[in-house]
């Protein structure tokens, strides 16, 4: 089970039975607004209120690693956009939908919906 402080900690609870164990996997120092796994399971995106996107790897168990920063205060989401891993999709408040690489990070195409975007 992964989850996120308030403080921008991503946390792993190993659970077993009636056993568990909790391990800090990264700490960004953002709140995490949300998360996501990608359709593989390979990677998990940890997105911010700020509009920062990072990606880190269970298997890999390094740090997350700074994908993309839409720099944005009306940021809302992002995910993954499938089949596959490497593109990202985001979507802000005012209705612009965002396509983004996750390879290196550069902004892809965008359009926008013409309506405001709530959660």
């Amino acid at each position: 089970l992964y989850f996120s402080a308030q403080e921008g900690i991503l946390i792993f609870y190993d659970i077993k039975d009636l056993q568990y164990e909790i391990k800090i996997c990264a700490d960004i120092s953002q709140p995490i607004s949300s998360l996501m796994f990608s359709p593989d399971y390979t990677s998990l995106l940890l997105v911010t209120e700020q509009g920062t996107v990072y990606s880190y790897k269970p298997a890999h168990s390094g740090e997350a690693v700074k994908l993309l920063d839409t720099s944005s205060s009306c940021f809302l989401a992002a995910d993954f956009l499938t089949p596959g891993n490497n593109y990202c999709v985001s979507v802000t408040i005012s209705g612009e939908v965002q396509v983004w690489s996750l390879e290196d990070g550069s902004f892809l195409s965008k359009l926008n919906l013409g309506i405001e975007v709530q959660v």
